[in-house]
């Protein structure tokens, strides 16, 4: 068939616009869909990509100082197309094989390194290895200045930082540590991570044969982002106070564990937080799991005696009883559906008030009975047992309560007096700080705020309560009967420090049996949670010892635990300037009183 001239110029026309639509597609498909791809492979293919170090957020604690900080470090870097022969690249090993500590055979392997070139069709020298990481800044600039004598530009420094902890093992279960892709394996590193982590920067670039940087040449590049800076609650004051008197007591008593917990009851605010045994941070990889436990947050255990403030509180706050309402104690022993339960002296009738200060199992257990199943789980639920505190630390366990349809026909009475019940210290420390400020649950804060060092931007964490757990009015009913506790007739004279009136509640708990075999009535947990100054507290303090290697007779809250918070308020009073409250009287010294078992 003859086509006309129209005919051909019309489909010499479509041809070439199919032609230029394909061809059109095809850039568009270079230039912005494989855009980044191609710009970073030409980049790579001509030039070298450097890492631009961003460094993780300090760490530090509430007055500023340092916990967790990163030390600048060099990383040494070979650009091996700069490297003029083999007897350079020897010579050149030889050189960095001492203050690198290597041997010159590895480095030599490291710096005659070649990659496949498709442009050149050839292998070509790896323009950048790396040798060494972490070389101290000190061995660096004295390895630079000899590189320059001997006019070797081939090896560069680049700045990079590494975690370190000032104070080694202070406050370890509360910072935690880093692995070695710096990422939080333990306490605020971990549960901060996201905030606290850097993104690196990177960049693409050219060199001349000096292994200068030709900016105008310059690639690919994304900024650096350094994580926040986290500022704890911690007071480092205070944390080497509790760790001090801890370590002390560890070492006199060597139990398996012990912990320690001050906190603000007001605020919530968690001042110092210590768990024994502790571990060195900066060596983190060395310490045992058993070692890594933070016992304040995750071991659960039954209170004892401390937990008497919760079936005493529910019971006033519904009016069931005042706070001088006499409650018959039986003498010492008292039988409730098959099984006698015992005072550790014979009490005859006293007032509630007194069952706290003689910290009486038969008054407290009567009190439960008064308050009936329900109430009795509803007052351990709001006093914030069998949930968890919410405090920014991994690992937190919820403790165990459970529901009245689960209790048997004495758990009515078992309960209020410390057993049949879940718990850990930070709960303690949390129910205590009810009575302490009024009758508020707060939730435990030990992170203060966050800095964005790019933007300035500061996110507070402000304090947060919980719910209202019982009226003010009953609270300082409960808080003057625990004043008694440590004073001349109660179980916690031990506790007592001049100059101050201090409350608390003591607590020897028997370690249940495995299997549901009963207790172990030759290992105690013991502890002593009080507060100071009682009036107007500024702290509330647990202080908690498991199976302490003391003679049976003398395994008691009110004996162990007792004294050791009464060293550790007295040195945090002069640390917190607090004003005494009390005149002090000759004879009148630290833990003085009577010893009393409970």
């Amino acid at each position: 068939m003859i086509r006309t001239a129209p005919e051909r110029v019309i489909t010499a026309c479509c041809l070439l616009a199919c032609c230029f639509t394909a061809f059109s597609f095809r850039l568009v498909h270079l230039q912005v869909t494989r855009h980044e791809e191609l710009a970073e492979r030409a980049a790579e293919a001509h030039g070298t990509k450097k890492i631009i170090s961003a460094r993780r957020g300090a760490i530090t604690d509430i007055r500023g100082i340092p916990l967790a900080q990163n030390e600048p470090v060099k990383t040494v870097v070979v650009d091996g197309s700069l490297v003029k022969d083999a007897k350079e690249a020897g010579a050149l090993a030889e050189l960095l094989a001492g203050p690198l500590e290597m041997p010159a055979n590895v480095l030599l392997e490291k710096i005659t390194r070649t990659r496949w070139s498709e442009r050149e069709q050839q292998n070509v020298p790896v323009r950048y290895t790396v040798l060494k990481k972490e070389l101290s800044e000190l061995v660096a600039a004295d390895l630079a200045v000899q590189l320059s004598d001997h006019k070797m530009r081939a090896v560069t420094f680049e700045q990079e930082a590494i975690r370190t902890y000032p104070n080694g093992e202070m406050a370890s279960h509360v910072i935690g540590y880093v692995d070695h892709d710096s990422k939080g394996m333990e306490g605020v590193e971990r549960s901060m991570n996201e905030f606290l982590k850097a993104r690196d920067g990177y960049r693409f670039s050219e060199r001349d044969r000096n292994g200068r940087e030709l900016v105008q040449y310059r690639g690919q590049e994304r900024p650096a982002r350094d994580g926040c800076n986290v500022q704890l609650t911690i007071d480092s004051g205070l944390q080497m106070i509790v760790e001090k008197e801890l370590n002390a007591a560890a070492k006199a008593l060597k139990p398996n564990m012990a912990a320690c917990i001050m906190m603000r009851p007001q605020t919530g605010e968690i001042m110092a937080l210590a768990s024994w045994p502790p571990y060195n941070l900066n060596d983190a990889g060395k310490a045992t799991d058993e070692c890594r436990k933070n016992h304040a947050i995750m071991d659960l255990l039954e209170p004892g005696s401390t937990f008497k403030i919760v079936p005493s509180s529910g019971a006033l706050s519904l009016g069931l009883v005042k706070i001088d309402t006499e409650i018959f104690c039986e003498n010492g022993a008292f039988t409730y559906h098959g099984n006698t339960l015992h005072d550790h002296k014979p009490l005859g009738s006293i007032t509630v008030r007194d069952v706290l200060i003689h910290s009486s199992n038969i008054g407290a257990a009567k009190l439960g009975l008064q308050l009936g199943d329900q109430r009795l789980f509803e007052y351990a639920r709001k006093f914030g047992f069998g949930e968890r505190t919410g405090i920014n630390l991994p690992g937190e366990l919820s403790g165990v309560v459970h529901p009245p349809s689960e209790w048997s026909k004495i758990s009515i009475t078992h309960l209020p007096m410390g057993q049949e019940v879940g718990v850990t210290p930070i709960q303690i420390v949390c129910a205590m700080s009810v009575i302490a400020n009024g009758g508020r649950l707060m939730t435990p804060q030990v992170v203060h705020q966050i800095t964005d060092p790019q933007t300035g931007e500061v996110t507070a964490f402000p304090p947060n309560e919980v719910r209202r757990v019982i009226p003010e009015k009953i609270a300082a009913q409960v808080r003057e009967a625990l004043v008694g506790v440590v004073g001349k007739k109660g179980t916690a004279q031990k506790a007592h420090v001049p100059g101050y009136l201090v409350g608390g509640k003591t607590g020897t708990a028997q370690k249940a049996r495995g299997g549901g075999k009963g207790y172990d009535h030759s290992n105690y947990i013991v502890s002593f949670v009080g507060f100071m100054p009682a009036e107007k507290p500024e702290f509330v303090c647990l202080v908690l010892v498991d199976e302490a290697k003391v003679p049976h007779s003398e395994n008691y809250g009110g004996l162990v635990a007792a004294p050791i918070f009464a060293r550790i308020a007295d040195k945090a009073a002069q640390h917190l300037n607090l004003t005494p409250t009390e005149p002090i009287l000759p004879g009148d010294v630290l833990g003085g009183g009577e010893a009393v078992r409970d």
